[in-house]
C-alpha cells in the first residue's frame, strides 16, 4: 500500500552497504574510517595551518578554505548513517531525517562546484593580471563570491524536498548507499516522479554543468595566456600553479559523471556498481583534496612541516630533566 507524507505513518527508508558483502561490513569499516579520518584530520589542519599564518591570507588560499571546510561539511553529513550501517547494521532511516541529509550532501556537492570554479577564476586572474591580482580579488569580493555560492546551492536544492514530499511511497523502501541521495529516493517512489526528475535535471544543468563548462573556458584561456609566455621553464612554472587545482576538479567530476550516467542509463547495472560509484563520489574528493593541496603547493607543505617540527622540538625540550630539581 503506498502512502504518502501526509499520512500518519510517514514512509521509512532502509539504507543500503554493500551488496552481497553484509557479512563482511565490520572489515569494509576498516578502510572507509580510514578515509573519513584522513579527509578530516587533512582539511583541519589546510583550515588550522591557513588560520595561524599570516602569510597565507590571501585569495588563493581563502578559497582553499572554502573548499576544505565544503569537505568538511560532506564527510560530516554522510558519516553517521556510514557507520550506522557498516558497523551495527542499523538501515532504517525516517523520511524527514533522509530528506535533511539529501538536502546538505547535494548543497555541499554544489558548493564544492561552484568553489571550485571560483578557484579557477582566481588562477586566471593572476596567469592573466598578476599585477592587479590583489586589487580584483579584494577580501571583500571574496567574501561576495563565497556567499553567492552558498545561497545558490541552498536555493538550488531547497525545493526538491518539496518536491519529493508530494510523491509517494511504500511503507518502507529500500535505497541503494548508505546515505540518502536525490536520484535515489526519486527511484523508490512509487507516483508519477517526472516533474522532480525535471527539476532534478535543471538544477544538475545550472549549476554543476554550467560550472564544468566554466572551468573548461578558463582554462582554455589560461592555456592561452601560458602560451603566449616566450621561456618554457616559466611556462611550466605557471601551468605548475594550477596542477593541484586540475587535480580537485578532476577528483570531483568523474566519479559525478560517472553516478549521474548510470542513474540515467545505467538501469541494469549491478548494484555494487552504484555503490562503489557513490562512495567515490562522496568520499574521494574531502580525502584527497587536502593531500594533494599539501603535497603540491609549497607554501602549505612548508608550514605543515614547520608545524610539526616545531611540535616534536617543544616536546623533546618538555621531556629534557630539570637540573634545578
Amino acid at each position: 500500500m503506498c502512502s504518502n507524507h501526509s499520512a500518519s505513518s510517514p514512509p521509512m527508508f532502509l539504507l543500503t552497504g554493500f551488496p552481497g558483502l553484509e557479512e563482511h561490513h565490520a572489515w569494509i569499516s576498516i578502510p572507509i574510517c580510514s578515509m573519513y579520518l584522513v579527509a578530516i584530520a587533512g582539511n583541519c589542519t589546510v583550515l588550522f595551518i591557513i588560520r595561524t599564518d599570516q602569510a597565507l591570507h590571501e585569495p588563493m588560499y581563502y578559497f582553499l578554505s572554502m573548499l576544505a571546510f565544503v569537505d568538511l561539511g560532506l564527510s560530516a553529513t554522510t558519516l553517521p548513517t556510514m557507520l550506522s550501517v557498516l558497523w551495527f547494521n542499523h538501515r532504517t532511516i525516517n523520511f524527514n531525517a533522509c530528506l535533511v541529509q539529501m538536502y546538505f550532501i547535494h548543497t555541499f556537492s554544489i558548493v564544492e562546484s561552484g568553489v571550485l570554479l571560483s578557484m579557477a577564476f582566481d588562477r586566471l586572474v593572476a596567469i592573466q593580471n598578476p599585477l592587479r591580482y590583489t586589487s580584483i580579488l579584494t577580501n571583500e569580493t571574496i567574501v561576495k563570491i563565497g556567499t553567492g555560492v552558498a545561497v545558490r546551492a541552498a536555493f538550488l536544492v531547497f525545493p526538491a524536498s518539496f518536491l519529493l514530499k508530494r510523491l509517494q511511497f511504500g511503507r518502507e523502501n529500500v535505497l541503494s548507499y548508505p546515505f540518502c541521495v536525490h536520484q535515489d529516493i526519486m527511484k523508490a517512489a512509487r507516483s508519477d516522479r517526472r516533474v522532480s526528475s525535471t527539476y532534478g535535471l535543471l538544477v544538475m544543468l545550472s549549476s554543476t554543468a554550467v560550472d564544468s563548462l566554466l572551468l573548461v573556458l578558463s582554462y582554455l584561456v589560461i592555456l592561452k595566456n601560458v602560451l603566449a609566455v616566450a621561456a618554457q621553464g616559466e611556462r611550466l612554472r605557471v601551468l605548475n600553479t594550477c596542477v593541484s587545482h586540475i587535480c580537485a576538479v578532476l577528483t570531483f567530476y568523474t566519479p559525478m559523471l560517472g553516478l549521474t550516467m548510470i542513474h540515467r542509463y545505467g538501469k541494469h547495472a549491478p548494484p555494487m556498481v552504484y555503490t562503489l560509484i557513490a562512495n567515490v563520489y562522496l568520499l574521494v574528493p574531502p580525502v584527497m583534496n587536502p593531500v594533494v593541496y599539501s603535497v603540491k603547493t609549497k607554501q602549505i607543505r612548508t608550514r605543515i612541516v614547520m608545524k610539526f617540527q616545531r611540535g616534536e622540538r617543544t616536546a623533546g625540550m618538555s621531556m629534557r630533566p630539570n637540573p634545578s630539581c
